[in-house]
């Protein structure tokens, strides 16, 4: 994978956690600098965290798929960007909570993270993926992401929010398409 696609999955991975951070900054009377790396650390850690799990847990069952890994990672990838277009395009209002208690900041760090899992899973069957760049990399752009994130939501309120995830949503569609076109000579 290429620093460009690399930099591409960050965003894309992203969206979820910018789109809670845009909520948490709406939430806040006041954002301080302090809040937004808060939610930047918790996001940004986990971002970072599921995909080297997922890598694990591709790795020691890597031997037994090799043969289909391409289209685990075209329908993990497609299914996690057509679940965030959906969410998107989703009516359904999600209750604003300010709070950057522990288990708050868990629960929606873990919840915004599940996708990056997925995504550690099909690393393992990506032979050229330096597993330790790339979790760092995600972790890095979530962090700036995340912080920043709550930052605009406190300023420009809920407008970007469906944006955010609808762009990493197709973000995820391409990439898995990409990786599937490229294991059948396309690309």
């Amino acid at each position: 994978m290429s620093l460009t696609e690399l930099f591409i999955l960050a965003v894309g991975l992203a969206m979820d956690a910018f789109a809670v951070s845009v909520c948490k900054g709406l939430a806040m009377a006041r954002c301080t600098v302090k809040k937004s790396m808060i939610c930047g650390a918790w996001f940004g850690g986990f971002q970072a965290l599921m995909p080297a799990l997922g890598y694990l847990l591709g790795y020691q069952f890597r031997s037994y798929i090799t043969a289909v890994d391409h289209w685990i990672a075209f329908v993990l990838l497609g299914l996690i960007g057509l679940s965030m277009i959906r969410e998107a395009l989703s009516k359904d209002e999600e209750p604003e909570n300010d709070s950057l208690d522990v288990k708050t900041m868990f629960l929606l760090a873990v919840a915004t993270s599940i996708d990056a899992l997925v995504v550690g899973i099909t690393f393992a069957f990506l032979p050229d993926t330096n597993i330790v760049a790339a979790v760092s990399f995600i972790g890095i752009i979530t962090f700036i992401i995340s912080s920043a994130g709550v930052k605009i939501g406190n300023v420009f309120g809920a407008k970007y929010r469906s944006r955010a995830e609808l762009a990493g949503g197709i973000i995820l569609i391409i990439l898995g398409t990409r990786v599937l076109l490229d294991h059948i000579g396309i690309l």
